[in-house]
Parts: structure tokens; C-alpha cells; sequence
């Protein structure tokens, strides 16, 4: 059996590693190739009470036909597809800009939904989902007495 000297280990050592993974993993993900700047991700709200779950997206320039709206397994899912593309002939263009592309947002709501009360609607650009909860799920209030 070989023996070993004993060393103290310096305590900030770990931290001086685990700072120097953290740096290697940001200089690797800054030298991937970048995601296109023409994909589009609609943003949205989310927000709740004791009976709903409201989603409200921003889905600007799309028409009601464009956008599909699913729920499985309490999951919400906003998908479409977006088609920009307008030229004249008769101008002469510098610059022409389009967009082309899909489009898909999957919401875990962490909830129990009514599937059969969800109503969505899309008016100027914004995609409102109203998601009934189920009765289970639904918060009571219960008063503790105080003796």
C-alpha cells in the first residue's frame, strides 16, 4: 500500500471550478449557430382565478383560419402558420422584406380543464383562450375557528 500526503484542500477551489464550467458552457453555446431572427414565437399572458385559466396571445397579422388551438393532457397548444409576402411590380424595390414560417407554443397549465366549456376567440391580433377548471380543482375557502 502506497502512502499519500495529506493536502488541504482550499474551500473555494470548488467555486473557482464550477465558475470556470460555467464560463466554458457559455463560450460553447455563444459559438453554436444562432437561431434565425425571422422565427416567430407569439408571446403571451397567462393569468387565473378560482373558476378560469386565461391565455391571451399576441398573434398580430394572422387570420382566425391560420391558428389551431388543442388541449391534451392539460397542455395548452397555440400552433399556425404566418404568411407575409407582398411585391408590386411596378416599384423598385431596395429592400423586400417576408415572413414564412410556423409556429407552435405548448402552455402547461398545472390544472385540471373542462374540456368540453374551453372557448377561444382572436380579435386584433390577440388569441384570448377562456379554460373552465374543474370543479375539483377549483379552491375552497375554509374558516378555521379559533378556540
Amino acid at each position: 500500500m502506497a502512502l499519500m500526503r495529506y493536502r488541504r484542500d482550499d474551500p473555494f477551489k470548488y467555486l473557482e471550478d464550477l465558475q470556470d464550467e460555467i464560463n466554458r458552457l457559455f463560450d460553447a453555446s455563444l459559438s453554436l449557430p444562432r437561431i434565425k431572427d425571422d422565427i416567430f414565437v407569439p408571446s403571451v399572458d397567462i393569468s387565473e382565478d378560482k373558476d378560469n385559466v386565461y391565455v391571451a396571445a399576441d398573434i398580430p397579422g394572422l387570420e382566425q383560419k391560420d391558428i389551431k388551438v388543442s388541449l391534451k393532457n392539460d397542455v395548452l397548444t397555440i400552433s399556425g402558420s404566418k404568411q407575409e409576402s407582398k411585391e408590386e411590380k411596378s416599384k423598385n424595390y431596395q429592400r423586400i422584406e417576408r415572413f414564412k414560417g410556423s409556429f407552435l407554443r405548448e402552455i402547461p397549465l398545472g390544472v385540471s380543464i373542462n374540456v368540453s366549456k374551453v372557448k377561444a376567440n382572436y380579435k386584433n391580433g390577440t388569441l384570448r383562450v377562456t379554460l373552465p377548471k374543474e370543479e375539483q380543482e377549483k379552491t375552497k375557502s375554509i374558516e378555521v375557528e379559533v378556540e
